[in-house]
């Protein structure tokens, strides 16, 4: 009976620890928990409704993605994006998300491609009634770069992209205010779903690297323009 006891222990703490983190995401993501400010523990644990157990396994979880970091004498703190980072950062998803595109183009099934086809659509009808001023803000299902990475059928992709670098990218688009180019992001996006549904992966893969590789200059140019604290 203590043995199963504990199993039930574990259990209800390891799925605290996935709701805590998946709350902490939220408030990096969208800035509420800014970039460098401390994780403070009793803080977030009022906050959270939780104990100390599933708070520090959720922000281990978050080490483990990129989003916290954490030095001697200083503790937990979220993680603060140098230029450096998001170069890097963008030249390795251009890399991977261009193989995802590349499998993705044999691997979706017609009825992902559908269901992209319309979230392309929902896409488009959303640029025409803010009259090109901004994206849908994109998340989860809701976000072409997702579907196509989870359409590859390949987990170590999915792992690396899905689990690590989309939530750094997800808290740079967040809280850099940045919302460039929405209509040319379309089109890009409408080429690559061509590529897709006439199963062409070598041309999915170059225009995936192409679309990303533009995004990584205008990045690098926003920052300057403006005069970002990174280095």
């Amino acid at each position: 009976m203590a043995e199963t006891n504990s199993t039930n222990d574990a259990v209800r703490v390891g799925t605290q620890a996935q709701e805590v983190a998946g709350l902490l995401i939220g408030d990096i993501i969208s800035g509420r928990l800014s970039q460098g400010s401390r994780i403070s523990e009793p803080e977030l644990s009022r906050k959270y409704g939780v104990g100390r157990g599933p708070l520090r396994e959720a922000i281990l979880k978050l080490e483990g993605a990129g989003l916290v970091v954490r030095a001697p004498h200083v503790g937990a703190r979220v993680v603060t994006l140098t230029q450096t980072e998001l170069s890097e950062i963008f030249a390795v998803r251009e890399a991977l998300e261009g193989m995802a595109a590349r499998l993705a183009a044999t691997r979706m099934s017609d009825q992902q491609l559908l269901d992209l086809e319309s979230l392309l659509k929902t896409h488009a009808s959303h640029i025409h009634e803010h009259s090109g001023q901004s994206y849908i803000d994109q998340e989860g299902d809701l976000d072409f770069h997702y579907r196509v990475i989870n359409g590859s059928c390949n987990q170590r992709l999915i792992r690396s992209l899905c689990d690590e670098l989309y939530h750094l990218i997800q808290m740079y688009r967040k809280t850099s205010g940045r919302r460039a180019r929405p209509e040319e992001a379309l089109a890009e996006h409408q080429m690559i779903f061509k590529a897709l549904k006439d199963r062409d992966g070598e041309l999915a893969e170059m225009l995936m690297r192409r679309h990303i590789s533009r995004a990584r200059r205008e990045i690098e140019q926003f920052i300057d323009s403006n005069n970002q604290p990174m280095s």
